[in-house]
């Protein structure tokens, strides 16, 4: 077991290890020696600043055990690159698929790390060449290159965000075939917060409707709930945090809406058995 720190005097979230693997999931560490649903996600999966994600109050109300396989900065470049989660998933009776943003993975265009994917590494020639007025070596998170190229240019934006879109579908049909089980899509949909400025629309962020539907013949469903971060959902006073950490948690999933997600997912799953 290990923890997660966020800052002198602020709770931690107990996290843990599987295997081999290098990504760090929501604690504390399960035996799996019986059945399984395997949750695969990012932070929202983990549950960042909630005592109970939506995976362990699915297994409540479910009566199986729900192992959750949420990273905070995981996308689809770090779930296909880590070959004990993929084994971890295939092993599972079913699967939820918490769907990932299109910006945080590599393409032709830039490079992510391979673990941490919200972390931009560098960009290719071809970037270099569609915008040479920008300075690359300024970002450090693909959310800020994303804000800013598309604050340069909306026209030449395009070009991006279409690359970042088929590679999005390719790769997650990749994983699915991977996985290689009944998967549930968990598509998390939630609007920028009511006082941001937020061009590229709703989170995850340029994942739209056909993209997902392109994913129906991998899938066992998808579930699609409209959610929205704490300080917007009124449960900021309901998070678990440090004094410092208020602004991330008005961001994330608040209890109460963690367990209309379990609900959802509920039924969903019982019609698969």
């Amino acid at each position: 077991m290990s923890f997660q720190l966020h800052g002198a005097g602020a709770p931690v979230d107990p996290t843990c290890r599987y295997g081999a693997s290098r990504l760090r999931f929501r604690g504390p560490k399960r035996r799996l020696r019986d059945p399984y649903v395997a949750c695969l996600g990012g932070a929202e999966t983990f549950g960042r600043f909630v005592a109970d994600p939506y995976p362990q109050l699915l297994e409540q109300r479910l009566g199986m055990a729900c192992v959750n396989f949420g990273s905070v900065q995981c996308g689809l470049d770090a779930m296909l690159g880590d070959p004990d989660l993929l084994g971890l998933a295939r092993a599972a009776e079913r699967c939820i698929l918490q769907l990932p943003c299109a910006q945080n993975l590599s393409n032709r265009f830039y490079r992510v790390h391979p673990r941490r994917n919200d972390r931009f590494l560098t960009a290719s020639e071809n970037l270099v060449a569609l915008y040479p007025e920008v300075d690359f070596t300024e970002f450090h998170f693909t959310r800020h290159l994303m804000l800013r190229l598309f604050q340069h240019s909306p026209d030449r934006f395009a070009a991006v965000m279409a690359e970042l879109q088929r590679a999005w579908v390719a790769r997650m049909r990749r994983l699915l075939s991977a996985v290689d089980r009944p998967t549930v899509l968990l598509w998390l949909r939630q609007e920028p917060p009511s006082d941001a400025v937020a061009p590229l629309g709703a989170a995850p962020l340029l994942v739209d409707r056909d993209m997902v539907a392109a994913l129906a013949g991998g899938s066992a469903a998808t579930v699609e709930l409209a959610v929205r971060g704490a300080v917007d959902s009124d449960e900021l006073d309901d998070m678990i945090f440090g004094a410092l950490q208020e602004p991330a948690a008005a961001q994330m999933l608040g209890p109460a809406t963690h367990r209309s997600i379990a609900g959802q997912l509920l039924g969903v799953l019982r019609d698969l058995e």
